[in-house]
């Protein structure tokens, strides 16, 4: 846990879970401090506050005495932004809404933190423009690595005349004037032919591999379990593909897709009813933190194709707690297959935590492996 300090008083932060291999890095950025300097007074602002892609709540938990909406596709980035809270409250009130929720309308100030992806910062300024009225205040901040022409080009196009501040820290600010000209039709998901299939894949904004099958999951589909009778889980699900062809090689199997992203769980959704809708009763979809939410010894497989990075951080924290969580869910006898970079040391950490790892397959690029859980308990 890290002091900050930016103008609206110190307070302690950590980032999320407490206590991950990650915990050295600060829960903030330039791009939050910046953000907080350049912030209109309570005073000067006359409608709800609303905060965008607060990775660990350091704006929620600065600015909370105004009682934001805070928006996020990250589960994870809430349940940071909960803890964080808890440490810091002073009794005020903070919502959190997800990337999917309707905005309040009419909001006084909008601050954004510009996320990885074009595409859901896209969507994200569209859902402003809708709500947005004419004495809303736009301020957007991110690192100047990832401020491109390509971003300023949707402020300027969906918001309306555009314009940067000098960079500070490597990150820098975005102002925003609301434009009276209608705006851009809002974006609509991503849809794509899955390669030798009869199945069309849709894809919100935020989903990995957004408009083609990644490279990674092809491998994986020819090592798919096949025959389970139980529960097979696709953790960390993205747009379920993986849970999708998995239904036709087990077919007396309940399908649950996981993925700490909203916006994946309701692609995943919208693949299986779109796709394969009489077996929409055998699936399950759930946002969650891996498989908090999963009792002990209650699954028969798990398919992963684990993360290797958290918001810009590169980790495996994710991963190793992934597979922690595979173990402890897994009855005995029960499997998890997962597909990574050959690169990382997923072949000892699995042999290490299950006593036994397979490779079942490998290429120049990934490798697929597998783990029994052989006893049961933890």
């Amino acid at each position: 846990m890290s002091l900050f300090e930016p103008p609206f008083g110190a307070m302690r932060l950590e980032r999320y879970p407490p206590g991950a291999a990650n915990d050295t890095l600060q829960a903030w950025d330039a791009a939050d401090e910046y953000l907080l300097q350049a912030c209109p007074s309570a005073q000067a602002i006359t409608g709800p506050t609303l905060i965008f892609n607060d990775a660990f709540g350091a704006l929620a938990c600065a600015l909370q005495g105004r009682a934001p909406f805070c928006v996020s596709d990250s589960y994870l980035s809430q349940l940071a932004t909960r803890h964080n809270l808890a440490q810091n409250t002073q009794g005020e009130q903070v919502t959190l809404l997800d990337s999917l929720a309707p905005l309040p309308p009419s909001p006084g100030l909008v601050l954004l933190k510009v996320p990885k992806t074009l595409a859901l910062l896209e969507q994200q300024l569209h859902a402003v423009r809708q709500v947005a009225g004419p004495d809303t205040l736009f301020l957007a901040a991110g690192r100047v690595r990832e401020i491109h022409r390509s971003t300023l080009a949707l402020f300027s196009d969906i918001i309306g005349p555009t314009h940067t501040s000098l960079a500070q820290k490597k990150a820098r600010l975005i102002y925003s004037t609301l434009a009276e000209q209608a705006p851009l039709s809002p974006p609509t998901p991503c849809i794509w032919p899955l390669e030798h299939t009869p199945y069309r894949i849709h894809n919100h904004a935020n989903v990995f591999s957004r408009t083609s099958l990644d490279i990674g999951a092809r491998f994986f589909l020819s090592y798919l379990p096949q025959e389970v009778e139980g529960t097979l889980v696709d953790l960390g699900c993205g747009n379920g593909i993986l849970g999708l062809m998995a239904l036709t090689a087990n077919p007396r199997a309940e399908i649950h897709f996981v993925d700490e992203s909203y916006m994946a769980i309701a692609s995943s959704r919208l693949n299986i009813s779109e796709n394969r809708p009489a077996d929409l009763p055998r699936c399950r979809f759930q946002v969650d933190n891996g498989l908090a939410g999963v009792a002990a010894d209650s699954v028969q497989a798990i398919v992963c194709n684990p993360p290797f990075h958290q918001q810009q951080a590169i980790t495996d924290h994710i991963a190793r707690q992934m597979f922690r969580d595979a173990r402890r869910s897994l009855q005995q006898g029960g499997e998890l297959r997962i597909v990574a970079n050959r690169n990382l040391d997923y072949f000892r950490q699995l042999k290490r935590l299950f006593g036994n790892c397979q490779a079942l397959g490998a290429n120049q690029k990934f490798v697929v492996l597998k783990s029994i859980k052989t006893r049961q308990g933890r």
